[in-house]
């Protein structure tokens, strides 16, 4: 190729991208900013009214997980997230899960509980996919890799975006957090990262995975913020909620943070940007905008949904009636400041040593003022868990209920 045609060429790209720079800068100017809306008028504080068990939905998760049909898919998991695709069919996600198959009961030491083989495959990720209210297929497991040895990744929020702003183009992303395994207290392994993973629609393929949050060079665990825990749209923007791990560190909550992304934005890291406690800045620590470290704060997961002019955040409640109980704050900002906790409820668990956690709002499943809304449930003691699960299959699977909220008094 002629040298003067390379240097046109080269020249062209340039231009091409500052002019792309330019209004990136120009659209990210003129998007309302929505923590300057907390006195709007349509903010006003919200509890929860009223509550009941939604036997349909968990129903539906027993049916598909007990089917011996099928030789290796999904038969439990927690960290139950969802996202609604173009086509209309329902991606649910999870982060530790059985594969394998379910047999009748009695188990082997004589129980009337479904259970599975001491042997049946665990994989620390999973996508289950429903279509009009029935749960279809499992994706190939794991569907996100382990990024190295020791470390495994747990999706968590996910949602449909144009590829790049103002594409016409979809793609979903999916958060991912990056754990690394660890000694007690980090059981569950040691806080690492932030990603997004990319995937094709409608075949649903991971096209590819950022690091968007490298938290390795916080030196105390208790402190390193993942993020995606739960995300909210307004105005232009992407919400994207995070926690640390005080909890694993014996405080009684751990703290909240937000940082935000303009639509189209979650898969470029540079795009992102981190409350710090006055301001958003991009690569500032962030600054936490719920939690005290006692009485309030949230659990290690936890949901936020936008209700007219108010974003409510459901969680586990602090100290040791976080193993069962659910409270909720409220707030004019996702920034805050964040009001509560407000009217708690305890939703049914199984019997034995069992606790509830990730309590997650599905709104593509409410309407007409309800809401869906699920918890996890997992055996307390860690020594003899993985046993006790597959003994007892009901135990390690999500359940759900339907709440209405009301204006607080």
């Amino acid at each position: 190729m002629p040298e003067e045609i390379r240097a046109r060429q080269r020249t062209g790209v340039g231009v091409g991208l500052l002019m792309t720079l330019v209004l990136a800068a120009v659209l990210l100017s003129t998007l309302p900013d929505d923590d300057n809306q907390q006195n709007s008028g349509d903010c006003i504080p919200h509890t929860v009214g009223s509550w009941s068990t939604d036997d349909r939905i968990t129903a539906e998760f027993a049916r598909y997980g007990d089917d011996a049909t099928r030789a290796d898919d999904w038969t439990g998991g927690d960290g139950t997230h969802s996202v609604r695709l173009p086509d209309g069919r329902l991606l649910w996600l999870f982060s530790d899960t059985y594969l394998g198959q379910v047999h009748r009961p009695p188990n082997p030491v004589g129980e009337s509980y479904a259970w599975r083989d001491g042997t049946a495959p665990l994989v620390r990720n999973s996508a289950v996919l429903m279509d009009e209210g029935r749960l279809q297929a499992t994706l190939p497991a794991p569907l996100f890799p382990d990024p190295g040895p020791n470390q495994w990744r747990w999706p968590v929020a996910a949602r449909v975006e144009p590829r790049s702003p103002g594409s016409s183009e979809q793609v979903l992303r999916v958060l991912l957090w990056v754990r690394t395994a660890g000694s007690a207290p980090w059981i569950y392994g040691v806080p690492t990262a932030t990603e997004v993973a990319t995937l094709s629609l409608p075949d649903l393929r991971v096209e590819s995975v950022v690091e968007v949050l490298d938290q390795r060079l916080v030196q105390d665990p208790s402190r390193r913020v993942l993020f995606g825990t739960t995300l909210v749209e307004k105005g232009g923007w992407t919400y994207v909620f995070g926690g640390d791990d005080g909890q694993a560190a014996s405080r009684p909550a751990s703290q909240a943070y937000v940082a935000r992304v303009p639509e189209g934005g979650l898969g470029d890291p540079a795009a992102w940007e981190y409350w710090d406690g006055s301001g958003w800045a991009a690569r500032a620590r962030p600054g936490a905008v719920l939690g005290d470290g006692r009485r309030t704060g949230v659990g290690s997961a936890f949901s936020v949904v936008r209700v007219g002019g108010t974003y409510v955040l459901f969680t586990m409640a602090a100290g040791a009636r976080g193993l069962t109980t659910v409270t909720s704050y409220w707030a004019c900002s996702p920034t805050g400041p964040w009001h509560g906790p407000a009217k708690d409820f305890t939703p049914s668990l199984p019997p034995g040593q069992v606790a509830a956690y990730n309590p997650q709002v599905h709104p593509e499943l409410g309407g007409d003022g309800r809401l869906v809304l699920s918890y996890d449930v997992n055996w307390l003691e860690a020594t003899g868990a993985a046993a006790q699960l597959n003994r007892n299959v009901s135990l390690y699977r999500p359940r759900f209920v339907t709440l209405r909220l009301t204006p607080a008094r």
